[in-house]
């Protein structure tokens, strides 16, 4: 699969992503550093990757602006820091299929996980 981090995500999920054998894109330290959400959204479309943020604002904003999308996981913990942000990363792509991730938001909680649309993870009664 393709991921794409938005800049608030952390660097240490493209070596965890990599070694798992995804492809990883990061627009930190390029010419696109800093451009506006809807920029970095739609670069990570460009390439037809799951967007990976902490930011909410995609989670409540994606669904509603584009009915196509390559997919979005928003984690947002009460208190993040990059081994919980990963291991959260690893739990819900251990558990959707790849093709369960395109037009779907995700949204990865502390104890509970949403997604728009709805969906059951595979070998769980949800």
């Amino acid at each position: 699969m393709k991921f794409f981090l938005d800049e608030n995500f952390p660097k240490t999920a493209a070596a965890s992503l990599g070694s798992m054998g995804h492809e990883v894109f990061d627009l930190r330290g390029t010419s696109e550093e800093g451009a506006a959400d809807a920029r970095i959204f739609a670069a990570a479309q460009d390439l037809g990757a799951v967007f990976l943020t902490t930011d909410r604002d995609f989670f409540h904003t994606i669904p509603h602006l584009h009915e196509a999308h390559c997919g979005i996981i928003v984690i947002a913990l009460k208190k993040p820091n990059r081994a919980a942000i990963i291991e959260k990363l690893h739990w819900i792509i251990n558990r959707l299929e790849p093709e369960n991730f395109a037009n779907r938001a995700i949204q990865l909680r502390d104890r509970a996980w949403i997604a728009i649309p709805p969906i059951q993870l595979k070998n769980e009664n949800i």
